[in-house]
C-alpha cells in the first residue's frame, strides 16, 4: 500500500492523542517515582529509629548485667524502654538458639504456647533467619569480652505497611485511571458512532432527491430516441453510474441499523466489484497509458458461501480496491484477491504491488481521520473495518506489508 508520508493537507487524529497519552504516562511515572522516593525516605527514618531503640535496649541490658547493684530507678528506665519497642525481637543464647521459656524472651511475636516445643523452636529459628537477613544481630556482652546473648529484631508493622503503601496507592490509582480511561473511551466511541450514523443517514437523505432527478432525466433522454449509438452508449453508462450512486446512498442509509445477513456467495460478490472496476480503470488519468497492464486477479473456487450483507460487503471490497489502486499509482501493477475456506471461517486476502506501508504507521491506518492523501478523508479503511467487525462479526487486519513490494489485507468471516 502507499507509504504513509503525510502530505500538506493530510489529516491524522493520531499525533495529538498520541502525545497526550505519552504525556500522561510520563506524569504518572513521575508521580509514582515521587511517592516511592518519599515513602522510602520515611521507611529509612523509622528503620533508623528502630535500630536506635534496639541498640539502646542492648546497652541497657548490658549495663544491668555489668552493674553491681540494680536500683529501682534503673529498673524503671529499662522497663520504659521495653514499652517503646513495637517491633519483633528475639533474645538468643551466644550460639543463637532461642532461650526457654520462649514466650518470655520474645517481644511483639505471636507465639502459640500450646504447640509442642519443637514447633515453637522451628518457628522462632525461621524468624531469626529472616530478621538476620535484614538486620545484623546485636550482641549482649559482659565487660565487652564475654558474649552472653544476641538480640535479633525485625521491622515493625508500621514500617512493613509503609513499604507496601506506595504500591497499594499506585495500584488503586492505576485501577481508577484504567476505569476512567475505559469509561471515557466508551463514551467517546459512542459519540463517534452516533456521529457516523447521523452523517451517513443525512448523506443518504440528501443524495436521494438529486439521484431521483438524474434517473428521470436519463429516462427522458432515452425516450427522445437518440439514434447516435455512441451517445446512447454514454447515456447507458451514465445510467449505470447513477444507479450505482443510488446503491451507495442505500448503503449509507443502512449504517447504524442492523443489516440483513444471509448466506451469500463471497466469490460472486468479489466478481461484481471487479467487473465494475475493470470497466473504469482505463478511464483514470494515471492509468490511461498503461491501464491494460494493471491486472485484477481473482484466485478462488466458483463458490464459497458465508453469512453477509451483500451490499455492505461489496462496499468493503470496493474500499480495499480503491486503497490498492492509490498505492499502485500507475501501471503496471497487480491487485490479487485470494479466497479460501478454513474449518469455521472464510479467508479473503487482498494483495497489491504498491509502495507498502511504513512500520510506524501500521497501527494507525484503521483510525478515522488518518489519511496520507491530499484530499483524503481517512475513512475508507476505518469504514471497511467497521462493516466487517461490527456488522459481520469478522476481522479485518493488515496481514503484512513490505515497503516497495506488496501489501496484504486479510478479511476473516465466520461461517
Amino acid at each position: 500500500m502507499k507509504t504513509p508520508t503525510l502530505k500538506p493537507g493530510a489529516t491524522s487524529s493520531l499525533p495529538s492523542s498520541g502525545k497526550l497519552k505519552i504525556t500522561l504516562l510520563v506524569v504518572a511515572f513521575l508521580l509514582a517515582g515521587l511517592i516511592l522516593w518519599y515513602t522510602h525516605g520515611l521507611v529509612q527514618q523509622l528503620t533508623k529509629k528502630e535500630q536506635e531503640v534496639a541498640d539502646l535496649y542492648v546497652r541497657s541490658y548490658e549495663y544491668m548485667i555489668n552493674a553491681k547493684t540494680h536500683d529501682g530507678e534503673f529498673n524503671f528506665i529499662f522497663t520504659e524502654i521495653l514499652k517503646t519497642i513495637d517491633f519483633p525481637l528475639i533474645l538468643t543464647t551466644p550460639d543463637m538458639e532461642p532461650i526457654e521459656p520462649y514466650h518470655t524472651n520474645i517481644r511483639n511475636i505471636p507465639l502459640d504456647t500450646t504447640l509442642p516445643k519443637q514447633q515453637q523452636y522451628a518457628y522462632l529459628k525461621k524468624l531469626i533467619e529472616e530478621f538476620d537477613s535484614d538486620h545484623p544481630p546485636l550482641k549482649v556482652a559482659y565487660q565487652d569480652t564475654i558474649v552472653l546473648s544476641y538480640v535479633h529484631y525485625g521491622e515493625s508493622s508500621i514500617v512493613t505497611s509503609l513499604r507496601w503503601l506506595p504500591y497499594i496507592e499506585i495500584g488503586i490509582a492505576a485501577i481508577f485511571i484504567l476505569i476512567a480511561y475505559l469509561s471515557f473511551s466508551y463514551v467517546k466511541k459512542s459519540e463517534q458512532s452516533n456521529i457516523w450514523v447521523g452523517m451517513a443517514r443525512e448523506t443518504a437523505h440528501q443524495l436521494g432527491t438529486p439521484i431521483s432527478g438524474l434517473l428521470g432525466w436519463i429516462e427522458l433522454l432515452k425516450e427522445q430516441g437518440v439514434e447516435n449509438k455512441q451517445i446512447l452508449s454514454t447515456i447507458l453508462e451514465m445510467e449505470n453510474d447513477v444507479q450505482r450512486l443510488q446503491k451507495i446512498a442505500g448503503r449509507f442509509s443502512k449504517i447504524g441499523a442492523k443489516p440483513d445477513v444471509k448466506e451469500e456467495n463471497v466469490v460472486d460478490c468479489i466478481r461484481t466489484v471487479l467487473s465494475y472496476f475493470e470497466h473504469r480503470i482505463p478511464q483514470l488519468k494515471r492509468f490511461s497509458a498503461g491501464g491494460a497492464n494493471l491486472r485484477l486477479v481473482l484466485n478462488a473456487p466458483d463458490s464459497v458461501v458465508a453469512p453477509l450483507n451483500r451490499e455492505l460487503f461489496e462496499w468493503v471490497i470496493e474500499n480495499l480496491t480503491k486503497n490498492a489502486l492509490d498505492a499502485i499509482e500507475s501501471a503496471p501493477g497487480t491487485i490479487q484477491y485470494t479466497v479460501h475456506e478454513e474449518k469455521h471461517a472464510v479467508i479473503i486476502d487482498i494483495s497489491d504491488t504498491g509502495k507498502g506501508i511504513d512500520a510506524k504507521y501500521r497501527r494507525d491506518i484503521f483510525k478515522p481521520g488518518f489519511s496520507t492523501k491530499r484530499r483524503g478523508w481517512g475513512l475508507g479503511l476505518s469504514l471497511a473495518k467497521r462493516i466487517v467487525e461490527t456488522y459481520h462479526k469478522g476481522k479485518l487486519v493488515l496481514r503484512d506489508s513490505e515497503p516497495g513490494f506488496t501489501t496484504t489485507f486479510r478479511i476473516k468471516l465466520l461461517k
